[in-house]
């Protein structure tokens, strides 16, 4: 099933997350017990079903190459992933170093973005948003050529 909708949740003071029922419903049709929290792009954290995670490490070692930068990018990215457990709420805890990578304070938002659920700090996500909105309708132009 394809991911779709934005969420607002807050982080506890435990760096806890309540995932909302339709994305852990859209993430895997079975009982969900883990997911993978990993970097995203600007400044996100990428959250994947299992499933999903197999995938993209499939498509990666199907890329592998000599070059320096994709070495680079996956250390960086491997390096700091992680399989967080759901607790019997549908709450993931958030490893304090992937908190400080995505700068999430307090209120965050969680989008559902194809095949992952990507998680950005509220006010981080609000600054995107309003400053790629307006070229919206170019985006999707270049998107379907």
């Amino acid at each position: 099933m394809t991911l779709t909708g934005t969420y607002t949740r807050t982080l506890d003071d435990k760096q806890r997350l309540a995932v909302p029922k339709r994305l852990r419903e859209q993430l895997s049709e079975g009982k969900l017990s883990h997911v993978y929290l990993a970097p995203g792009t600007e400044t996100s954290l990428a959250l994947y079903a299992p499933e999903a995670f197999e995938r993209l490490a499939s498509r990666l070692a199907e890329r592998t190459t000599n070059r320096v930068e994709f070495r680079n990018y996956l250390r960086l990215f491997y390096g700091q992933a992680e399989e967080v457990p759901l607790d019997s709420q549908g709450r993931i805890r958030i490893p304090e170093r992937l908190v400080k990578l995505a700068g999430l304070v307090g209120d965050v938002v969680l989008l559902g973005v194809h095949d992952h659920v990507e998680l950005w700090d509220g006010g981080q996500w609000e600054d995107f948003r309003q400053r790629h909105i307006q070229t919206f309708d170019e985006m999707a132009t270049q998107a379907f050529e």
